[in-house]
């Protein structure tokens, strides 16, 4: 598990999202009405941001869980690499089927042309073209096999579970949420309560309070 030394920038928002949280309690803003003029309160608010990392270390263990999990988030996978195979089988099955239907239209042609004696030039060029894409389909047949076998072979691999050594997003974003209320709970409002300003007592004037 790492070790962290203060909250890192990207987390930054958080902290400033649960310090104007923490702020909003009634008992800090009772507290911080004593001064119309607002001042304590930005001042309250200055100080809690700069005492930010003495402030997360009340969530310490929370916050390196939650960079542990998040460190092994993965999004998952894109489809795009299946959908290429899938296409490329789909070629190797298609291809050889209308390779050969395609070389034995020519052949009729080209022998049947050759039977009538008519164009005999043209008549051999098709038959060439004909024996040419059936010999393709015969090449093609024999790939498109051979890929069909090592899918196979490939998909019946052993397969080890993905949620044993990756962790998902949404185990990322509870892990946040548990740091995030220990920060609130352990560091914040705590942190909040003990910097009040002091209340003047009622029948005393606030103007002259030190």
């Amino acid at each position: 598990m790492p070790t962290t030394s203060g909250i890192w920038p990207q987390d930054r928002a958080d902290f400033v999202d649960l310090l104007h949280r923490a702020l909003d309690d009634r008992d800090v803003r009772d507290a911080l009405r004593a001064d119309p003029s607002g001042e304590s309160a930005l001042r309250l608010r200055a100080r809690a941001l700069a005492a930010a990392d003495e402030i997360a270390a009340a969530a310490d263990e929370e916050y390196r869980v939650y960079l542990a999990v998040r460190a092994t988030a993965r999004e998952p996978r894109s489809s795009a690499g299946s959908a290429g195979s899938t296409g490329w089988l789909l070629l190797a099955v298609l291809a050889p089927s209308v390779s050969a239907a395609a070389g034995v239209v020519l052949l009729l042609i080209g022998y049947g042309v050759g039977l009538w004696g008519l164009a005999p030039e043209f008549a051999a060029s098709v038959r060439t073209a004909g024996w040419l894409l059936t010999g393709f389909a015969a090449v093609t047949a024999a790939a498109g096999l051979l890929a069909l076998l090592v899918t196979a072979v490939r998909g019946q691999g052993p397969r080890r579970p993905r949620r044993s050594t990756v962790a998902d997003a949404a185990d990322a974003e509870a892990a946040r949420q548990r740091w995030r209320r220990a920060l609130l709970e352990r560091g914040l409002r705590p942190y909040l309560r003990r910097h009040l300003p002091d209340t003047p007592a009622p029948d005393q004037d606030p103007r002259t309070v030190a």
